[in-house]
């Protein structure tokens, strides 16, 4: 795949959305943006870290133009963008501001998510470690994501390296990405989220993860 020109293609949809900014277009702004960043991303390209910056300050204004306050796929793509960025400020500002919308709390096994997320970019371990065992009982969320999260939370070296593996697998088995941008960007985040908490997994070698992280 031509990375590089994906990318230009995201950023050219990004500036073709004009007029007044509402929470759609907020939403679509974001997912372009992180498609550009990821695809930059994969070219080992610097661009990727403003693309990603963008995407999440998109979706954090998008959280903020709308009323719902159950839509937690936007937290959780603010806070993979800013750690995939290695944007520490932001990480911090939407971890906190996650935890205080109740994501940790919420009913819903993506609000547990987000709320896990966040306790592990802030070295939260125990909390971490309790809220990923409340996403391990449920059927309705990806196991091995779960396992990730509680192995990071728990450091976990054996685990976490399998549970990536499991995560990327299940990744090269689909045919739909967001954007059509096909890149591992939740094995990536739970590699990062490895490294916070002193564990250093190498990634299973694929196409679908950038040159600079994937094991020999």
């Amino acid at each position: 795949m031509d990375w590089i020109a994906g990318a230009d293609a995201k950023h050219a949809r990004y500036d073709e959305q004009h007029g007044e900014p509402d929470e759609r277009s907020l939403v679509r702004r974001g997912n372009a943006a992180y498609a550009a960043g990821l695809a930059y991303l994969m070219a080992d390209d610097p661009r990727s870290a403003q693309w990603l910056q963008r995407a999440a300050a998109r979706w954090r204004e998008s959280w903020d133009a709308g009323e719902a306050r159950d839509a937690w796929g936007r937290p959780i793509g603010a806070l993979k963008a800013s750690l995939l960025a290695g944007d520490e400020a932001a990480v911090d500002e939407l971890a906190r501001w996650t935890l205080e919308e109740g994501a940790s709390t919420a009913d819903s096994p993506i609000g547990r998510y987000a709320g896990t997320l966040a306790l592990l970019a802030l070295g939260r371990w125990p909390e971490a470690r309790h809220v990923a065992a409340t996403l391990r009982e449920r059927d309705d969320f990806p196991h091995d994501v779960a396992d990730a999260l509680a192995y990071v939370a728990a450091e976990d070296a054996v685990g976490l390296a399998e549970a990536v593996e499991s995560v990327v697998e299940s990744f090269e088995n689909r045919t739909e990405y967001l954007e059509d941008v096909p890149v591992a960007d939740t094995a990536l985040v739970l590699h990062l989220l490895g490294r916070r908490r002193g564990i250093e997994v190498p990634l299973p070698s694929s196409r679908v993860l950038p040159p600079h992280e994937t094991a020999a």
